[in-house]
């Protein structure tokens, strides 16, 4: 089976909220190199890193991953609005 690329806000986020690679790893239990290779979508995490990222950022999974490529917020949020 082919695994299919996921595509995820976790930078952005990580800036807007001004917490290092470092500190997201030890908030959610891995090493600050996993935070990297996820922001560079080079790795998927696995349903229970996705929920612990989720619950640090207080986002659902689905605002933060997608399989398919993720709109810009700003964009977003003008169609919300």
């Amino acid at each position: 089976m082919k695994i299919r690329k996921l595509y995820n806000r976790i930078a952005i986020l990580r800036q807007e909220r001004g917490i290092s690679r470092k500190e997201l790893a030890e908030k959610i239990g891995v090493n600050f190199q996993t935070i990297g290779y996820l922001e560079r979508e080079e790795y998927n995490p696995s349903l229970d890193l996705a929920f612990r990222i989720s619950e640090v950022f207080g986002l659902p999974i689905d605002f933060i991953f997608s399989t398919k490529p993720l709109k810009p917020l700003s964009q977003v949020l003008i169609e919300k609005f």
